[in-house]
């Protein structure tokens, strides 16, 4: 008993402290200075939801950009089921489901040239990725401005407004994809 009684102890201690006291103390934390980012960084608008800036979304109609492939279970951009396919890079699935995903980007984007950007055709390793480069952006704008009738120009302006450079160094420039798309919906809207 005098090895059991502090052991027990011990354990009920350490539960309170890293799994009630630290994860309410660093939510309350969390709250008082980050409140937008404590709450998953939505984006409302009118009092709606309408994603969030951490998490992509499965845009497939011509007149939105398009993120990354999303390879999260049951469907695209799942945030219940987290994470890559899990697939080798040898595995014969991997590579027809890219060969399909490149059939599928020069099929919607006829008139883009170069190579088709990386990040359009391999998925991220959450599968909830909400960026693009801006080349992956500026590959689908012409079937975007088309498909919106506007001009090219415009739709290339809208992607420069919505890249985020790194803040150091590190990284690359990005454009989240739920961002750009609201800001289309934004410049379509005033042109009516």
């Amino acid at each position: 008993m005098n090895y059991l009684r502090p052991s027990i102890v011990l354990l009920i201690l350490l539960t309170l402290i890293t799994g009630v006291i630290y994860p309410l103390a660093v939510t309350g934390l969390a709250q008082a200075f980050l409140p937008g980012k404590a709450q998953g960084s939505l984006i409302m608008q009118q009092d709606n939801v309408v994603g969030s800036q951490l998490i992509g979304q499965n845009f497939t109609r011509a007149d939105y950009f398009h993120g990354r492939p999303s390879v999260t279970a049951q469907m695209p951009y799942n945030a219940l089921a987290s994470g890559g396919s899990n697939l080798s890079s040898n595995n014969p699935a991997l590579k027809q489901r890219i060969e399909a995903d490149i059939q599928r980007l020069r099929v919607e984007n006829p008139n883009a040239t170069g190579a088709i950007p990386l990040e359009l055709v391999t998925a991220s390793a959450s599968g909830l990725d909400p960026h693009i480069s801006p080349d992956g952006a500026i590959y689908q704008a012409e079937r975007v401005a088309a498909a919106r009738h506007l001009p090219l120009e415009t739709v290339r302006q809208l992607i420069e407004q919505n890249t985020q450079q790194p803040v150091d160094i590190l990284g690359a420039p990005v454009v989240n994809v739920l961002m750009l798309n609201l800001a289309l919906d934004s410049e379509t809207q005033s042109r009516k």
